[in-house]
């Protein structure tokens, strides 16, 4: 029962950041109808915003501290952040230790703008282009994307840890009546599957009880019509698209503490993000979702040590698998709508 209560929870987690990118895709490709293999990018952008912001916050100068001494009795040379002289140092300290949630207030305008200008600048280009061409550029904006974090930030991942007061573990086991200690998890995680589900009930409430979402899902059923309305559907769409690229970056930023942010690691989301929006259905938003989850869940129990003992390996093709018996049982996926990438 342990095992299956963990098992479950790794799967909560992993789901967690797929169902955040799969939502983000599936939103501009369900307004837009763009294949943006750049998302991938967005969400490692987001992680380094929070890399970004702790930089600044220990951004420090050197004073003489008279209070120490080296081992020749003269008075020792120290750093001091910038922020202790601003605020104090018990403040700047506690400013710090919270960096990465403080750089959720960053990231939201970085990535709505990087959005907007990725949009208008090059992707709004590509609309009426084949589906080939639109992964094709947006590949190739991704590597552009990963190639200047690279030569900015270098090649090796950057640590960017969890405030101290969230860094410990939670035992589930006193709460569920097991011993103590026999079911514990990282408190980060949980906090990071609650934050993923607050963005993701945020992102549906917008778009079902807002005048602009109800726009937005009426433009992506019926573009023209909406147009012919004298509604500006074009900039709400891109809008839109700055809002998928915050979703994405938001996951970045709170995925920070779990692994620490590479240039690479959009690219190691991006294949399994597509995977889960096929098979919650092309332009589904409620199927993108459902199937990260289940999906994270999947790959959560095929990696138990029971399981691959029997199937070496099976923990890194099964969300493979079970994407080709649900496209060959559900060609459209789980919620997918009919005409949907369809000729």
């Amino acid at each position: 029962m342990d095992a299956i209560i963990l098992q479950t929870l790794n799967g909560l987690d992993k789901g967690s950041a797929y169902a955040l990118i799969a939502l983000g895709l599936t939103l501009i490709f369900g307004t837009l109808g763009v294949v943006n293999f750049a998302h991938g990018a967005l969400f490692m952008i987001g992680a380094f915003c929070a890399v970004t912001l702790q930089k600044i916050l220990t951004l420090s100068h050197t004073v003489i501290d008279e209070t120490r001494t080296d081992f020749l009795g003269n008075p020792m040379k120290v750093d001091v952040p910038y922020i202790y002289e601003w605020f104090g140092e018990s403040t700047g300290n506690a400013i710090i230790d919270w960096s990465v949630p403080l750089a959720i207030i960053l990231a939201i305008p970085v990535m709505i703008v990087l959005g907007v200008v990725m949009e208008r600048g090059l992707i709004k280009h590509f609309y009426k282009r084949p589906h080939a061409d639109q992964i094709l550029v947006t590949f190739g904006l991704a590597i552009v994307l990963q190639e200047i974090v690279k030569y900015f930030y270098g090649a090796n991942p950057i640590p960017a840890p969890a405030p101290d007061a969230l860094d410990g573990v939670f035992d589930f086991g006193a709460m569920l009546g097991f011993d103590a200690n026999t079911i514990t998890y990282p408190l980060w995680r949980l906090v990071y599957f609650l934050f993923s589900a607050v963005i993701i009930c945020a992102v549906f409430a917008f778009l079902q009880f807002t005048t602009f979402g109800m726009v937005v899902r009426a433009g992506m059923a019926d573009r023209e019509t909406v147009g012919l309305l004298g509604i500006n559907i074009d900039k709400r769409f891109t809008i839109m698209f700055g809002i998928a690229a915050a979703v994405a970056g938001l996951a970045g930023v709170m995925y920070a503490p779990i692994n620490s942010p590479n240039y690479h690691m959009g690219m190691d989301f991006l294949v399994i993000s597509f995977v889960v929006v096929v098979v919650g259905g092309m332009g589904s938003l409620p199927g993108a979702v459902l199937a990260g989850f289940v999906l994270g869940i999947l790959e959560a129990f095929a990696s138990m040590t029971v399981v691959t003992d029997f199937f070496p390996g099976i923990n890194n093709i099964v969300i493979y698998l079970v994407a080709v018996l649900i496209l060959l049982t559900r060609p459209r996926g789980l919620l997918g709508r009919k005409g949907v990438m369809e000729d």
